[in-house]
């Protein structure tokens, strides 16, 4: 008796197939003729497509993350916002310090999707996802751009649910629609950064707990050495030598602008971050083999 076919991890052969990774059509005498190559940036475009089409699609089914990950920054507004607004312990200017407080929240809660995105690629790796999308013809570079994007999606979705909540609590903010085009842009530059920083972590660590450890090590840090809870003339020298190279600052510093008005550095800050996600793209490709090994 034939043993029956052993089934495939839910999804894992759909993202591959959808990644190029077709064993090609069978032409009339039965023999199987390898699909047409596409090159270039036609590949990274799709790869990069159909990561972010796949991330779409997981939130669709499943939207339970969506909702708890909202609890966290709601907190940080209502509590942490809403008490400092009304002792004026922290000085802002003209600005109140919700609506002050309200820009640094989006950005942390995209960076605190986008640092444990290395977990993902560790559990494909697991599964025996990553080593099939390795074997198809979608370069490395493509592969983790692809997986970069795919983590900005979910953070731009993250922070629209963010900035529905401080408008509900008064916070003053933008409708423009290109400004509001901007702020997407600006989260997923940042969010690509973040996913890339773990992913190059994962490739060094290679296992889900040493991950989970170092980005927990790491993600307070970052956010308390930037300019998300405070200005940065407040800080000692030292610390507004950190907030100066951490990119999280420059993310800030752009959602500041587009979405409150205050002034800002916006060609610094997407230069910045565009640099900072072409670098962490790098970085991550080149570990991505070590973590399939």
């Amino acid at each position: 008796m034939c043993a029956a076919p052993a089934a495939r991890p839910p999804g894992s052969a759909d993202t591959v197939t959808a990644l190029g990774g077709s064993a090609g059509t069978a032409d009339g005498l039965g023999a199987r003729t390898a699909p047409p190559a596409r090159t270039g940036l036609l590949v990274v475009f799709s790869r990069v497509a159909a990561m972010c089409a796949v991330e779409v699609e997981k939130l669709r089914h499943d939207r339970t993350e969506l909702y708890t990950r909202a609890i966290q920054p709601a907190l940080w507004l209502l509590i942490f916002g809403e008490t400092f607004t009304r002792i004026h312990a922290i000085p802002t200017g003209n600005v109140p310090y919700l609506d002050f407080l309200a820009p640094g929240i989006i950005a942390q809660s995209a960076m605190f999707i986008a640092i444990f995105y290395g977990i993902q690629i560790i559990w494909e790796r697991d599964a025996g996802v990553l080593s099939k999308l390795l074997v198809t013809p979608t370069p490395r570079a493509a592969l983790v751009t692809g997986k970069a994007f795919a983590a900005g999606v979910k953070a731009v979705i993250q922070a629209a649910v963010v900035v529905v909540i401080a408008a509900l609590l008064g916070v003053a903010l933008t409708w423009n629609p290109l400004k509001l085009l901007g702020v997407a842009l600006v989260v997923v530059l940042g969010s690509a950064f973040f996913s890339c920083l773990s992913m190059s972590i994962a490739g060094i660590v290679l296992t889900r707990d040493r991950l989970m450890g170092i980005g927990q090590a790491i993600t307070m840090p970052l956010f308390f050495a930037s300019n998300a809870l405070y200005p940065v003339a407040l800080m000692p020298g030292w610390l507004q030598a950190v907030a100066k190279a951490n990119p999280l600052s420059y993310e800030v510093d752009a959602l500041r602008g587009l979405l409150i008005g205050t002034p800002a550095h916006l060609p610094l800050d997407f230069g910045v971050l565009a640099f900072a996600a072409a670098v962490g793209i790098a970085a991550a490709s080149a570990l991505l083999g070590r973590l399939a090994r």
